[in-house]
C-alpha cells in the first residue's frame, strides 16, 4: 500500500477507529476499544475505495463493487461511511441497552417515582445514542442545533415491550422541534421508503406556514427501520 494510501485511510478512521491500523495484504484492518466490529479498508485505483465489514449493517447501504466489496468513491465518501460505521456500532441496540442495566441495576424501582426516574435514565441514554447514530443531525432537516433536536421514538416508550425495544437505535429518529411534535402527534409520519407522509387532517395552511408542502424523507433509513416505522403508521398516524 502506498504511503499516501495510508495516511488518507487513516485520517479518515479518526472518527471512531482508535486502535492502530493493522497492515493485510489487502489494505488496513481498521478497529475500536468501544466496539468488536471492525472494517478493511483498501484502494483500488485512484481515490475509490473498497470495504469490507465483519458486521454487515455497519454499511448497509453501500453500493457493492462486484467482487462482493463495499464502495465508496472519493475521499469524502470514506469519511462519511466510517463515521457512519462508526456511530453505528458504537450505538447497537444491545449496547445501548446493556449499558442502561448497568446503571439502573441498583436503582430502587418500587413507587412510581422511582420508576419516572429509570425512565429518564434510559431517555438519556437514547438520546445520546441517538446524537451520536444520527451524528448530531435531524435526520429530516439537518438541523445541527442539538439543543433543539429531540430523540423522538417511533414505536412509542410505553408500547414497547422491553428495554431492548425501547432503547433500540433504529426505533428513534432525531428531529427537529416542530417535527418531533408533529410526528409524536400522529400528523406526520414516514412510508418504508422514508418519505414524510402528511395526514389528510392537518390542515394545509399548516402544512404551508411548516413548510411541509417540500419534498422531505428520512436520509438514512436501514433494513431495521421498516418495522418500527410499520407500527407508527398503523397505531400513531392519524392518516
Amino acid at each position: 500500500m502506498r504511503p499516501l494510501d495510508r495516511t488518507r485511510i487513516e485520517k479518515a478512521a479518526d472518527c471512531g477507529f482508535d486502535l492502530p491500523p493493522a497492515l493485510r495484504e489487502s489494505g488496513l484492518l481498521l478497529a475500536s476499544t468501544r466496539f468488536p466490529e471492525t472494517v478493511e479498508v483498501r484502494v483500488t485505483s485512484g481515490t475509490r475505495f473498497e470495504l469490507s465489514v465483519s458486521d454487515a449493517s455497519l454499511l448497509e447501504a453501500l453500493p457493492l463493487a462486484q467482487n462482493g466489496w463495499k464502495l465508496a468513491e472519493g475521499i469524502p465518501a470514506l469519511y462519511a461511511v466510517l463515521e457512519r460505521a462508526a456511530a453505528t456500532a458504537r450505538t447497537m441496540p444491545d449496547r445501548v441497552a446493556a449499558q442502561f442495566h448497568l446503571t439502573t441495576k441498583s436503582m430502587p424501582r418500587s413507587t412510581e417515582a422511582e420508576r419516572m426516574a429509570l425512565q429518564r435514565v434510559g431517555q438519556d441514554l437514547f438520546r445520546r445514542a441517538l446524537l451520536d447514530y444520527w451524528r448530531g443531525r435531524c435526520c429530516v432537516t439537518g438541523l445541527t442545533v442539538q439543543e433543539l433536536l429531540r430523540a423522538s421514538h417511533i414505536k412509542p416508550w410505553a408500547a414497547c415491550d422491553s428495554d431492548e425495544e425501547r432503547l433500540d437505535v433504529f426505533n428513534g429518529l432525531l428531529l427537529a422541534p416542530h417535527l418531533d411534535a408533529l410526528f409524536d402527534g400522529g400528523w406526520v409520519s414516514f412510508d418504508a421508503r422514508g418519505v414524510l407522509m402528511i395526514a389528510n387532517s392537518l390542515p394545509r395552511k399548516a402544512v404551508s406556514l411548516l413548510a411541509l408542502q417540500h419534498p422531505l424523507g428520512i436520509d438514512y433509513l436501514t433494513s431495521q427501520h421498516p418495522r418500527y416505522l410499520a407500527f407508527h403508521r398503523s397505531a400513531v398516524f392519524r392518516r
